[in-house]
């Protein structure tokens, strides 16, 4: 099975009129975060449904369709390797993870980010120094930021929370919207594990705190705690 193949069934799928709302959706005009990337108008479901009749494929063509100008063939490679890495030995799990680093500037949007930075980033590193995510933190690139701390959602699901909160320190004070949301949704997974952790980072941070940030990270608190927190009463 060649790339060419697998692109020729998705771009069969394409739907104009899905596509003509994610070019919205997704934020694609000029100077805006996704600009310039194009859409063939699929939706997740069908990637995914579509994913499991090509299971297996050499990652040399997952790299061919990572590579792709099409958002959602992108999508679905990535589908493709999170599948894959999820029942890989630990041989196949690092060659899974050396292409996406290598080809991650391909991973250039919050969904490519989110359906993807879990599995292979964060299943990756479990059990391995994850320095190179705190450096990842640093990284002058939006998605190569967002992938740092949306990895620690695997970390977190294990109830190991110390590496969401140091990658979150990092992301304090970031300029993007995007890096905002992503803090925030992690720290509120952290609570939903062990809330005082999450009250003990909250209390020094959050008058400095962007308040989408903030909101995000206590939506699940009990309202009176919530309203403190807003209100800088804590």
């Amino acid at each position: 099975m060649t790339s060419e193949e697998i692109q020729h069934t998705l771009r069969r799928m394409a739907n104009p009129g899905i596509a003509a709302h994610s070019q919205q959706f997704f934020k694609t005009g000029k100077g805006q975060y996704g600009e310039g990337d194009v859409f063939l108008g699929l939706r997740v479901p069908d990637l995914r449904k579509t994913a499991r009749s090509y299971n297996g494929v050499p990652l040399s063509v997952c790299a061919d369709i990572l590579a792709s100008p099409y958002h959602e063939e992108r999508l679905f490679a990535l589908i493709l390797l999170v599948n894959r890495f999820q029942k890989a030995d630990p041989k196949d799990q690092a060659a899974i993870y050396q292409l996406y680093r290598d080809q991650v500037r391909y991973v250039n949007n919050w969904d490519l980010v989110d359906i993807s930075a879990p599995a292979i980033v964060g299943g990756y590193f479990m059990d391995k120094d994850p320095r190179p995510l705190l450096a990842l933190a640093e990284s002058p690139d939006l998605w190569e930021r967002r992938i740092s701390i949306v990895a620690t959602w695997t970390f977190i699901r294990r109830n190991e929370l110390e590496l969401t909160f140091r990658i979150s320190d990092i992301l304090l004070y970031d300029k993007e919207d995007l890096i905002h949301k992503a803090v925030g949704w992690m720290l509120r997974e952290t609570g939903k594990k062990d809330q005082a952790a999450l009250e003990g980072f909250l209390k020094p941070r959050y008058p400095k705190m962007p308040r989408t940030m903030l909101r995000y990270a206590i939506e699940k608190f009990e309202a009176t705690n919530r309203k403190a927190y807003l209100l800088g009463h804590i």
